[in-house]
């Protein structure tokens, strides 16, 4: 679970950045922030699903 948060983490991290302000800023619209980000929090997102569901191996 340590390990998906994380990547949700560096997914949010990714998406963000320096807001356009009064200026007009094209980065808002650059691939890191409009794809890479967003699926690197969704690939957390189901990494920590997928770590409540599978049930540990410890008795």
């Amino acid at each position: 679970m340590a390990v998906a948060f994380v990547v949700i983490l560096v997914g949010f991290y990714l998406t963000a950045g320096a807001p356009s302000g009064e200026v007009y800023n094209p980065d808002i619209f650059s691939f890191r922030r409009i794809t890479v980000g967003p699926m690197t929090s969704l690939a957390g997102f189901v990494l920590m699903i997928i770590a409540i569901l599978i049930p540990s191996k410890k008795k």
